[in-house]
């Protein structure tokens, strides 16, 4: 063989070596979400709706992935926020599916169009467990709060803030969440279950979660029913709270009820100062560790009827072995016995020099 000759032979050879350790490592990219490396993956993904809500980042993502760690010592938390966004998160569960996870934990930021994802990945023998909302399509378990109850207990406690005010001629605005988030819904439905034949809800609209929005429906409110006419406020949750309560401010409206959820910071240091009513306490802590539990169980291949005891019945019809929590109202007076309890917050947390003074009147030392 001339020198010419051999080296096309040994060129050619290496470039056949090269192609086959190239589809090697593609086969392995390609397969990690069914087979191959992906197959010992012990990933949970955690999928959690937007950005703006402020307990997402700051509790429920570290409590599951310190919970998870604690259950599962060689488990990863793979996670992603949706920022709002249905379709980033419809390609969010995607990606988890091409990494190989083996459980999915998804707080849905649209529970009906989530579902077609949750199908793929379900396709793909990943269990999905529904946190916080109730998403549509096969999911394996949910768990959240009793949230009919936390409409109620929002209604409740508006109509104990009013007092005797609180005849069926008193106009309430209602300000609910997202018609996209299942537990908008069920909010709602706790809400008039307190509230109807009690009072007037003589301007009703979504928010959409968002207190930009809520803040634009207060102003409509104000100039369909007038200031001096409105007696109170329900807002489904703390974020939009807070942009109704800049509005009454703007509108020269002091003194009246307002309602909130999530007992946010600024929810619990609007509520000291006394422009917000109340809000609704749901224990992060208990829900992030009921989900990692489920997740590990799952992934694990162990049973969670224990865990899961009640049933639900999603938007798309599905059983879905549920855990429900207990949530809490919070006013004024059981501040302490909660949230500071709790350690959710510190009295220092609370009591800046902003609200130094509202602090002491309130007994917050």
């Amino acid at each position: 063989m001339n020198a010419t000759m051999r080296r096309v032979v040994i060129g050619a050879t290496a470039v056949s070596l090269a192609l086959s350790v190239a589809a090697c490592g593609k086969a392995g990219d390609d397969d990690s979400d069914s087979s191959g490396s992906g197959s010992d993956s012990k990933t949970i993904g955690l999928l959690l709706p937007d950005s703006v809500t402020e307990r997402y980042a700051k509790f429920d993502r570290p409590f599951f992935e310190d919970k998870v760690e604690e259950l599962c010592s060689d488990c990863k938390v793979e996670y992603a926020n949706a920022a709002g966004d249905a379709a980033k998160q419809a390609q969010q569960v995607s990606t988890m599916i091409t990494k190989g996870v083996k459980v999915i934990v998804i707080s849905a930021q649209d529970s009906a169009a989530i579902k077609s994802s949750i199908q793929s990945a379900v396709d793909k023998g990943i269990k999905v467990v529904a946190y916080d909302r109730l998403a549509q399509g096969p999911v394996s378990a949910y768990v959240s709060f009793d949230n009919v109850k936390v409409g109620e207990l929002q209604g409740e406690a508006l109509l104990t803030a009013l007092g005797d005010k609180a005849t069926a001629k008193s106009k309430v605005v209602m300000i609910n969440g997202d018609d996209a988030d299942p537990n908008a819904a069920q909010f709602k439905e706790g809400a008039h279950k307190a509230l109807d034949g009690k009072v007037d809800i003589a301007y009703e609209q979504s928010g959409l979660w968002k207190d930009t929005v809520a803040s634009q429906k207060m102003s409509a409110a104000i100039t369909q029913i007038g200031a001096k006419s409105i007696a109170g406020v329900y807002a489904a949750n703390d974020g939009m709270a807070g942009g109704i309560a800049t509005t009454l401010k703007g509108a020269g409206i002091s003194g009246i009820p307002l309602t909130g959820q999530d007992a946010e910071l600024a929810g619990i240091q609007r509520i000291v100062a006394g422009t917000q009513s109340s809000t609704v306490y749901k224990a992060f802590k208990p829900e992030a560790d009921a989900a990692a539990q489920l997740a590990v169980n799952l992934l694990e291949g162990k049973d969670i009827k224990d865990l899961a005891t009640t049933t639900l019945t999603s938007g798309s019809g599905d059983k879905v072995p549920s855990q429900l929590l207990t949530p809490v109202s919070v006013t004024k007076d059981n501040i302490n016995d909660t949230v500071i309890k709790d350690k959710l917050y510190t009295v220092a947390d609370i009591c800046t020099p902003e609200y130094a003074k509202a602090c002491t009147a309130a007994g917050l030392k």
